[in-house]
């Protein structure tokens, strides 16, 4: 990028955080490759979260730095007074590898897009980095996965409701459908709360072996209990709803709880998860820009959690040491 352009934020194409565009996934050489799943056709409620990836990828524009910024490579994090993912930014490590097709009407095909999508990702050996849609998304990225995964669900709701009317990939229900993949070794649920959970889905969830932490018993026990569920050594895919979040701060989401997470408490729980556990794939879902504020708050939370995770996930010691670049 010429350091003669100023780039101010509402100029140029917003690919996530300004990363290069790889759409031909056969030609995929990254170590972190975006990837969007504009779908919302599972939702029950409210539509609009399949604009989310495209709100998302213009407020992460905001990370990229302009001006004299443009010189150094990375971020620079004021709390912990030091540069992430400078590497990654510096030597095109970052891709965006813009959207699954979504087949309208059709859920079968449109799943099976995110699912090849995903796998190309993985065959080139890339993380992938999945900007939702709504929950039901998280399904078709996972099934992608040959090598055994354990899942980490942050949200609001179990997700595990049981399909009525043959309705299978509503965004009720993907926990359910993960759950019963055989590459998946356990499932741990995060966040829970609020008037709408059902009390069969919670003793369904736990009978099928997951570690269930509502949000009182995730404050009760801690972050080092938490980790202490998964297996030593258990590669990790994690997946985040934004309703997780406490209410005021998700106001672009149609199932938005109260006294939810706070921001720290979400970055500090994923850090330290992708600090003993390699980080194989991470999403972000339920952002809905129709309902955001004018601001377009959700989305720039969504952006920065993405961000966030993965320069933590880049400095694990698994990954640096699949990617040949442990230090001396």
């Amino acid at each position: 990028m010429s350091e003669l352009r100023l780039n101010l934020p509402f100029v140029g194409i917003p690919t996530f955080q300004r990363s290069p565009v790889v759409t031909d996934l056969s030609q995929l050489d990254a170590d972190l490759a975006i990837l969007g799943v504009p779908n919302d056709e599972g939702s029950p409620w409210y539509p609009g979260a399949r604009m989310a990836p495209r709100a998302i990828r213009e407020q992460s524009v905001r990370y990229a730095g302009y001006g004299r910024m443009q010189a150094s490579s990375g971020y620079f994090d004021i709390e912990e007074d030091r540069r992430f993912l400078e590497y990654e930014t510096a030597n095109e490590r970052i891709v965006d590898c813009g959207d699954v097709d979504i087949i309208y009407s059709n859920p079968e095909q449109t799943f099976k897009n995110i699912t090849h999508s995903t796998a190309q990702i993985l065959e080139a050996g890339a993380v992938p980095i999945v900007l939702g849609g709504e929950h039901s998304v998280t399904y078709g990225v996972v099934r992608a996965y040959e090598e055994s995964v354990c899942v980490v669900h942050f949200d609001a709701h179990l997700d595990y409701r049981p399909f009525i009317h043959g309705a299978e990939y509503g965004n009720g229900s993907p926990m359910l459908k993960i759950g019963k993949l055989p590459n998946v070794e356990k499932i741990v649920q995060i966040g829970s709360r609020g008037m709408r959970a059902a009390q069969a889905d919670l003793a369904e969830s736990r009978a099928n072996g997951n570690d269930v932490f509502t949000m009182k018993g995730y404050r009760r026990a801690g972050i080092d209990n938490v980790l202490s569920t998964l297996p030593k050594g258990a590669k990790v895919y994690v997946s985040v709803d934004i309703d997780v979040l406490d209410m005021p701060l998700v106001p672009g989401c149609a199932s938005a709880e109260a006294d939810g997470m706070s921001y720290e408490e979400l970055r500090q729980t994923i850090f330290a998860i992708v600090k003993e556990h390699e980080l194989v794939g991470f999403d972000v879902v339920e952002i809905n820009p129709m309902l955001d504020i004018p601001s377009n708050v959700t989305s720039q939370l969504g952006a920065q959690l993405a961000i966030e995770t993965m320069a933590r996930a880049v400095e694990n010691t698994g990954y640096l040491s699949r990617k040949g670049r442990l230090p001396a």
